[in-house]
């Protein structure tokens, strides 16, 4: 059976306690779960909040392979006619041929939270649907609450997926929403209704009771074939289903297509490329994609995987883009290192001893706090500066930043800059908004005679993280930067202890790529 995955992290996935998504970041994003072989991603509600609505007209400019873009959206209200109907307006604003509407299908909720009668939450549902078919549209139905609602009334549950499915509803979702129903339960309600319904269906859970990947499982094997999910579990309260596991069990484990087997080895840089534009530090202990789910610590397990890895491991890590670890004495890397090679079209295999010293120089950064999910640009400059096929574009002579605050005013920043560009030397200054805003300022004005392309490319967005809280404020930091030249996003790191100085390297790094970018074009 073919199962197609939805992606909703955009949408009820930034509804995470400690998730703020930036436009940037949902953008790249799309791109990620894009080239992963996604099939639908969930953008947002257009009518709840300006960043998404602007995220539907950027994303329009993306040039998206595989997956198509979800608009999401409540009914109706009750006694609404859809072509007056705002909520209907801001769906339609968003400009997407496929779009989700979510509905009741408990009774409780009708009553106590729609406060309206449950012919006429069937009308809203019903007239909703309608219309959107009526304009072409491929429409998903989120029937809300369905699982308690089948278990304290299932013929008004059932009722409201039959109004759905009469209307036109392309696929009909089945949700756990409150993320309590047991897998047993999952399984049997969703064969029922699959047998009497006779429409396509499928699943959304919720992790509240830890059951979200092995009750979407169930409902896979009942019928679905259709999973919404997020990544790394993303989500209000406990989060929702994973996918990350539910993609590798759905597609090795149970033998179901959808994405390419090929595509499967991406799913851990995939996984860490969400923490890192989430702010958030990866789980070690995530199954399939987590830097420990493969990792071995001394012992029998050693022994034995060293001998044959299926003694201690259910898959061979390198299906999912993970890798074994044997924590006394680590054999993983360089695996990764050439897939990565591969991707930048660098020929790193001519020189075997190459990969080993990348590997090690990445290890020795990362035992300093780098963290290069996020941050491709930096290791494709690391990699060709070990092959010796990089130049250097510019050399720092010294800068220095002054901030000026005075009681009554806001503070003034100024940063001075010596660099030298072939036997020339450049002396500027700049004022910024900050720090790294006036060192930023002051290292293009000092580049931009040299290296006029440089115009084009901006910085797009800033993330720093504190490494440790032990330190305070004399903690090592790590700075992301994001650029752009409007064609092209790449991420760049930095670490040190100076926020200046991590600033730094991270803004070398980026304007470094550019360059590289512009000198690859002309090959």
């Amino acid at each position: 059976m073919r199962v197609d995955f939805y992606d909703t992290t955009l949408r009820d996935g930034a509804q995470s306690e400690d998730i703020a998504f930036s436009l940037t970041d949902k953008l790249r994003i799309t791109e990620k779960l894009d080239e992963f072989g996604i099939h639908y991603i969930e953008g947002g509600w257009p009518g709840s909040n300006p960043k998404d609505l602007q995220y539907f007209k950027e994303v329009r400019k993306l040039s998206l392979r595989n997956a198509r873009i979800v608009a999401f959206s409540s009914t109706v209200k009750a006694n609404a006619r859809p072509d007056t109907d705002p909520v209907m307006k801001a769906l339609l604003d968003a400009g997407t041929d496929a779009v989700a509407i979510v509905g009741k299908a408990w009774d409780l909720h009708v009553r106590d939270a729609l406060r309206v009668s449950l012919d006429t939450n069937l009308k809203m549902i019903g007239t909703t649907i309608a219309h959107l078919k009526k304009l072409a549209k491929t429409v998903f139905f989120d029937a809300e609450h369905f699982y308690d609602g089948y278990k304290r009334n299932a013929g008004y549950a059932l009722e409201v997926i039959r109004t759905a499915r009469d209307a036109g509803a392309d696929v009909i979702v089945l949700c756990d929403t409150n993320g309590g129903a047991m897998p047993f339960e999952i399984f049997d309600i969703t064969r029922t209704v699959g047998k009497e319904t006779k429409t396509r269906l499928g699943i959304h859970t919720h992790n509240d009771t830890e059951l979200g990947v092995a009750n979407s499982l169930m409902a896979v094997k009942a019928g679905c074939n259709l999973v919404q999910g997020t990544i790394n579990g993303y989500g209000e309260r406990c989060g929702n289903a994973n996918l990350c596991s539910i993609i590798p069990n759905v597609i090795l484990k149970m033998g179901h297509t959808g994405i390419d087997r090929e595509r499967i080895p991406r799913l851990r840089e995939l996984s860490l490329f969400v923490d890192e534009m989430a702010n958030f530090i990866p789980d070690k202990h995530r199954p399939y994609v987590g830097e420990s789910a493969f990792a071995h610590k001394g012992g029998i397990h050693v022994s034995a995987i060293r001998k044959n890895p299926e003694t201690y491991e259910h898959i061979r890590p390198e299906l999912v883009g993970n890798s074994q670890r044997v924590l006394i004495s680590d054999l993983s890397g360089e695996s990764s290192i050439r897939y990565k090679a591969k991707e930048f079209n660098i020929d790193i295999d001519r020189d075997p001893k190459v990969v080993r010293d990348v590997v090690k120089r990445i290890k020795d950064l990362e035992m300093g706090g780098y963290q290069f999910e996020g941050a491709e640009g930096s290791l494709e400059l690391l990699i060709k500066k070990k092959l010796g096929i990089h130049r250097s574009y510019f050399e720092l002579i010294g800068f220095r930043i002054i901030v000026e605050k005075k009681e009554t005013s806001q503070p003034v920043t100024e940063a001075t800059i010596l660099v030298r560009v072939g036997d020339r030397v450049e002396h500027t200054a700049a004022l910024g908004k900050g720090p790294v805003n006036a060192l930023d300022n002051a290292l293009r004005k000092a580049l931009h005679t040299f290296y006029p392309q440089l115009k084009k490319m901006d910085l797009v967005d800033y993330k720093v993280r504190v490494l440790s809280t032990r330190e305070g404020t004399g903690a090592p930091t790590r700075v992301l930067i994001e650029s752009s030249d409007g064609k092209h996003t790449w991420g760049t790191v930095g670490v040190s202890e100076n926020i200046i100085e991590a600033s730094w390297r991270a803004l070398v790094d980026s304007i470094d790529y550019k360059l590289l970018i512009e000198e690859e074009k002309k090959l």
